[in-house]
């Protein structure tokens, strides 16, 4: 029989009274019942005893969420209590990033190897076998370090939130499944409300690092500089389409600005600078032998010159240096040499996103066609025609993830 592991569902939850219960009830309906799940409500100390209104708000609605956990007799549940008085972040700091290391680390206390840690959003669903996935994708596959699941964001009626999250959708699927076309190893999405981890595997890579944005791009990064990501589960995770300033960046922040009709910080990246990145990576073999010259060369001797001999001189052979040159350039040098070289191109936006469905394959459908080819930007598409290149993108994206379902260093 497949093993029953323990999955730590852990939740981190500011100012989330209306959205947590729902998500909750996903878990109640799981076929999977060998769960716990961990709720950790928190906020700056300085919140409860804060004259801002929207302080003052989010230290009252997490009472509220205090409150209503404690009713919740029905689940296994632990409530880690980081927002009443006395209770909240020192010094007036504290992140979502705080609150989900806070609580893995917990569960790397209390819990076994053969553990799962799964990272879940208090405003995410699920359908009623994603945990019993989970186990058995660990099960299948016990040599990964992580799970990277597959996510959808679910349209809500309101057009202004649909707009803005279909676009950012837009701009993370293209950006992955380029990643996908070159066999990039940071082919991966990272998305908190969408991360597995066995308690072994954390404690192996260093655990979360606490950051107030991005620590789920992070840690997936450390996951798979330490072993084997896992990139495919036909189960999807369906987190909210909302307007949030929770976080510096990700989703919320990104469909508030983009809602102004700001999105410089999520372009959609022209293909041919994934291909300079293919370009990048494939050199390090000839590197092994002499220095060469690589489209990435002005981000990486920005931080620091000789580089590559520095990585010589710590390899004992090819394999080791090419790892080593991987583990250089990640996913975070890969990010920031799409944006460094992007706004030194002529943005046309429709145009460009044009071009990478052509290279990808994708076909979508001539009225959709026409309304790019009219308009410079997307703000001037239609919702539904943001839709269709966001199902066309996902259907893709799902494709290559079932096809390439592993990446490793």
């Amino acid at each position: 029989m497949e093993k029953q592991r323990k999955i730590w569902i852990a939740i981190p939850a500011m100012n989330e009274a209306a959205w947590l219960p729902a998500t909750l009830n996903a878990a109640r309906e799981q076929e999977y019942q060998n769960y716990e799940i961990l709720v950790c409500v928190n906020q700056p100390e300085t919140f409860s005893s804060s004259e801002k209104q929207e302080e003052k708000c989010i230290f009252e609605n997490n009472q509220l969420t205090l409150d209503y956990l404690k009713q919740q007799k029905d689940l296994p549940l632990q409530i880690l209590d980081k927002s009443s008085r006395g209770k909240g972040w020192a010094g007036g700091k504290g992140s979502v990033g705080a609150a989900r290391k806070y609580l893995m680390d917990y569960i790397a206390d209390q819990g076994t190897d053969e553990d799962i840690i799964l990272s879940m959003d208090a405003d995410t669903l699920f359908g009623r076998n994603y945990l019993a996935s989970v186990n058995e994708i660990f099960n299948k596959n016990p040599d990964i370090n992580g799970l990277s699941n597959p996510y959808f964001h679910r349209l809500t009626g309101e057009e202004p939130v649909d707009r803005a999250m279909l676009r950012y959708e837009i701009y993370m699927r293209n950006y992955a499944l380029n990643l996908f076309r070159i066999d990039s190893l940071y082919r991966f999405t990272a998305l908190g409300s969408a991360i597995a981890t066995t308690v072994k595997s954390y404690r192996f890579a260093g655990g979360m690092t606490a950051k107030k944005s991005g620590e789920d791009f992070y840690f997936l990064q450390k996951l798979l500089k330490s072993g084997k990501l896992y990139l495919h589960n036909k189960q999807v995770v369906y987190p909210a389409a909302r307007f949030s300033n929770r976080v510096f960046f990700g989703t919320g922040p990104a469909m508030i600005k983009g809602n102004t009709g700001d999105w410089e910080s999520y372009p959609v990246y022209s293909y041919h600078l994934f291909d300079k990145v293919r370009e990048t990576t494939d050199s390090f073999a000839l590197i092994w032998n002499r220095d060469v010259s690589t489209p990435m060369d002005g981000i990486l001797q920005a931080e620091k010159t000789g580089i590559w001999g520095k990585l010589r001189k710590n390899a004992s052979t090819q394999r080791q240096f090419i790892k080593a040159c991987h583990q250089k350039v990640d996913g975070l040098r890969i990010l920031q040499f799409l944006k460094s070289e992007q706004q030194k191109l002529p943005y046309m936006e429709n145009e460009i996103l044009l071009r990478n469905l052509d290279i990808l394959r994708i076909s979508i459908s001539s009225l959709a066609k026409h309304s790019l080819h009219e308009h410079s930007d997307l703000s001037g598409v239609s919702t539904a025609t943001l839709e269709e290149i966001r199902m066309r993108l996902f259907e893709k994206e799902r494709y290559f993830q079932e096809i390439k379902p592993e990446t490793s260093l």
